[in-house]
């Protein structure tokens, strides 16, 4: 079936289910963000609050689309976008009138700063018993490093996820993807929705502490799973797998190439595409166990034989021999990649000044949810003027409200619009 006709067909769809709920985001860069920008995708209505200056997360780069950077763009589509100052009082009783009216709130201060403007979870919840309230931080709301700020890159380096990664001998590596980042993300936005579900039968919210610590150290699962079986520091292997082998990347002659052959079926057969049939009964590498132990002996065999063709050479021949094989493709590959373009995973967003945006969509059921039009990340202040106007300020009130830089709007109207609903099926 093609990708139009399962997007057709495909219902309910995940686009439309947080339909009906607020969710008001204090979060910036990409943890928070990354939680609050799936709610959307979702349905909810999300409305980004940030300083009249604009978020961190708008002078990260390069890249740059416009006067922001691309990875702020790449975090926040689909949300509203006000600017308030909460280091003013008018600014925080805009935010306190805001939070009234939403079914979740997510931030991302550090530890307290929320609690001294009066909008943290244990103020809040006594008037609004069915508030979900998620935080995200650092290191988590408790313990002895809840007061220090983190970053992805930091979290990386703390969670011991730097120490695997890199060449033999080599410096430690970050990921260039900021993964911990993400993958917090992922978490906080999970932990919502298990707090809907439980909210549907209890009637009430709560409070979520989710940090980059522990997202970052549930990324390392098998890692430390495995570090407290035997009490054996990791060592950096380059692209190797510390459990099997074969099970990575090696030279052709124009690249590189990715294969995971430790099956002992397909380790077999992969010797014989490589035209050495001896090396599956060599005792070195009899066993699984045994090519761990021998890798480098077993790499040298294989790089011997991988050299002499290029990579498509060896992606024929080891598809058609059923080898689990890739090439390790650079990001001009990926966005060609058929794969890509049958998931409808390289979303096209479409911004009124800046143009088409391109960015990795909603990555589940994403043929059909990625068919929808998504909204372009909000510009500062963008819809502040609009959403003030819904909450019963009048036009003489956020006129003055701007004056003293409690709010910042776009370009003030004679009469205010109503904000547009953030779903793609409006």
């Amino acid at each position: 079936m093609s990708a139009p006709a399962l997007a057709a067909t495909a219902q309910p769809m995940l686009r439309n289910a947080l339909d009906g709920l607020t969710v008001i985001d204090f979060t910036q860069i990409g943890a928070g963000p990354t939680c609050t920008m799936l709610l959307a995708d979702m349905g909810a209505r999300v409305i980004k609050v940030e300083p009249p200056g604009g978020e961190l997360g708008r002078g990260l780069g390069p890249a740059w689309i416009g006067d922001d950077s691309a990875l702020f763009h790449g975090f926040n589509r689909n949300k509203l976008g006000v600017a308030l100052d909460l280091k003013s009082a008018d600014g925080v009783a805009v935010a306190r009138r805001l939070v009234a009216t939403a079914d979740i709130v997510v931030e991302s201060m550090r530890p307290g700063v929320m609690a001294r403007l009066g909008l943290d979870h244990a103020q809040l919840a006594a008037d609004h018993p069915r508030l979900i309230y998620c935080s995200i931080s650092a290191y988590g709301q408790h313990g002895p490093y809840a007061q220090r700020a983190g970053v992805d890159g930091i979290l990386q380096a703390d969670s011991g996820l730097m120490s695997l990664t890199g060449a033999p001998d080599g410096e430690p590596c970050k990921v260039q993807a900021p993964v911990v980042d993400v993958m917090t993300g992922y978490v906080a936005c999970m932990g919502v929705l298990a707090k809907l579900a439980r909210r549907a039968r209890d009637g009430l919210g709560g409070h979520l502490d989710v940090s980059l610590f522990n997202a970052a150290l549930a990324l390392q699962q098998s890692s430390l799973t495995s570090y407290g079986a035997d009490g054996q520091l990791p060592q950096r292997i380059g692209s190797a797998a510390p459990y099997s082998a074969p099970n990575q990347a090696f030279r052709t002659a124009d690249g590189w190439i990715m294969v995971a052959a430790y099956m002992p079926e397909r380790w077999r057969r992969l010797c014989d595409v490589l035209g050495q049939p001896g090396l599956a009964d060599d005792p070195r590498f009899a066993t699984p166990a045994l090519r761990v132990a021998n890798r480098a002996d077993m790499v040298a065999a294989l790089t011997a034989a991988f050299v002499k063709h290029t990579t498509d050479c060896w992606l024929a021949l080891l598809q058609d021999a059923d080898i689990l094989c890739a090439p390790v493709a650079n990001y001009e590959q990926v966005l060609a990649h058929p794969q890509v373009a049958a998931n409808r995973m390289m979303q096209s967003v479409q911004h009124d000044t800046l143009g088409e945006i391109r960015m990795p969509g909603f990555p589940i059921n994403s043929a059909q949810e990625n068919a929808l039009p998504a909204r372009p990340a909000p510009a500062r202040g963008q819809h502040t003027e609009a959403v003030l106007a819904e909450l019963g300020y009048g036009h003489d009130e956020i006129a003055a409200l701007s004056a003293s830089g409690a709010v910042h709007c776009v370009v003030p109207a004679a009469r205010p619009q109503a904000a547009p609903p953030v779903t793609a099926t409006a």
